[in-house]
């Protein structure tokens, strides 16, 4: 296994503290339409960055070990600040779910407790396609509930593969601390989009 090379970002939320392991994707140039008449780009992206959209758009497997190892590795001396990671549940179905993939292998790395302790009260349409932020937040209101039995007085890791905008980890965030009874909630996310849209 590799170690990846990885730029952590601070992301911003209502959690105590957050971290992006890098930017989703570096540069993206438009390089014109397909046969179908869609716009592809020539997308450039940092090595992790590459690794999850290997892991999420071709349930490249193998793209999950570098992907772990580096978590785990940057994880590592902030071991002391939380006692279970609790993955943001996946907004739609796939045979390989990148985030539970990830979350499963950071806490056995780390020998951390993974707690699927959010549920979804509703199917969503998946977030990434609204982009307006008023929107988003009714997308989510009362969307998310917590078995508080799991977290009551623990201190979290939120995990998620993308941070975007913020909307979907900080209903979590309020879910785990005010029905869930969380110590603390601090937020990870592999990759971070340059825009918040």
């Amino acid at each position: 296994m590799a170690i990846v090379k990885i730029n952590p970002i601070k992301i911003e939320g209502r959690w105590q503290s957050g971290v992006a392991l890098d930017l989703h994707t570096t540069s993206s140039t438009p390089i014109g339409p397909n046969e179908f008449g869609h716009m592809q780009f020539d997308t450039v992206r940092p090595e992790i960055a590459e690794l999850l959209f290997r892991l999420k758009n071709r349930a490249d497997r193998d793209a999950a070990g570098p992907i772990i190892e580096t978590t785990a590795k940057f994880l590592a001396q902030y071991r002391d600040k939380f006692d279970c990671i609790v993955p943001v549940p996946p907004s739609h179905q796939r045979a390989l779910q990148p985030v539970i993939v990830l979350a499963e292998g950071i806490g056995a790395a780390l020998g951390v407790p993974v707690l699927s302790c959010i549920t979804t009260t509703r199917s969503t349409s998946q977030l990434k396609n609204v982009t307006d932020p008023e929107e988003r937040k009714k997308q989510v209101e009362g969307l998310y509930q917590v078995a508080a039995a799991q977290t009551q007085g623990r201190s979290i890791l939120l995990f998620d593969d993308l941070f975007r905008s913020g909307t979907t980890m900080n209903a979590i965030t309020d879910e785990l601390l005010d029905p869930g009874k969380a110590a603390a909630v601090r937020a990870l996310t592999i990759t971070k989009t340059r825009s918040n849209h």
